[in-house]
């Protein structure tokens, strides 16, 4: 799935076909997202102004790598948590071990979602550096990049909550909502703190 061209990718999400759905398109806006980042680090490396940041801007770049590489996994991953769901789905609710199998299944479609959000957290805190020590000139890519991951976080909980909300041991089902809510409340927060701060710098004259 990860290595559909934009224009299958697109066409495929707006079909009928399951997958991509929308735990795959965030996984794509998070790597987009990370792929940004990684433009201001490219761009300020090297500058005359910036040198003071080159060690911190080279392992920043590394490490947008290894989230934009992460993310792109993630759509196949979330492709493939999905069949086993919808064939669990099939069948008939009293065969023996319907629940279990479920449950296997939805704690699976949680997982790549919660992924998702994680690794769009870590970007935003990224982000929130590139910000400070990012070339000028490409600080709009910076807030776009946070913007992105933001966005990442909204779809990462729903995607997260569409599964944890059908699962039997609420117990399970209702620590990984309320960490999901938790973590989504505060970096949606660091995110748009990020974006307006920018925001401001660019209008400031």
């Amino acid at each position: 799935m990860k290595n559909k061209t934009l224009e299958e990718f697109s066409l495929l999400a707006a079909s009928k076909d399951p997958v991509p759905g929308g735990g795959g398109v965030i996984a794509d806006a998070g790597a987009l997202a990370a792929s940004l980042g990684q433009m201001v680090a490219n761009l300020t490396i090297g500058k005359k102004k910036y040198l003071e940041y080159t060690f911190e801007l080279t392992q920043i770049r590394k490490e947008l790598e290894i989230l934009r590489s992460s993310l792109l996994d993630c759509i196949d991953k979330d492709a493939q948590a999905f069949e086993p769901l919808a064939q669990a789905y099939s069948l008939p609710k009293d065969s023996k071990g319907y629940q279990e199998h479920l449950e296997a299944c939805l704690r699976k479609a949680a997982d790549s979602p919660y992924l998702i959000l994680k690794y769009a957290m870590r970007i935003i805190e990224i982000d929130e550096r590139l910000a400070s020590i990012g070339s000028k000139i490409s600080v709009s890519d910076a807030a776009t990049s946070v913007m992105l991951a933001h966005g990442v976080l909204y779809g990462a909980y729903v995607n997260i909550l569409v599964n944890t909300r059908l699962m039997k041991d609420r117990s399970y089902a209702d620590q990984l909502t309320d960490e999901a809510v938790k973590y989504v409340d505060e970096y949606s927060i660091k995110a748009l703190n990020v974006f307006d701060d920018i925001c401001k710098r660019l209008t400031d004259v």
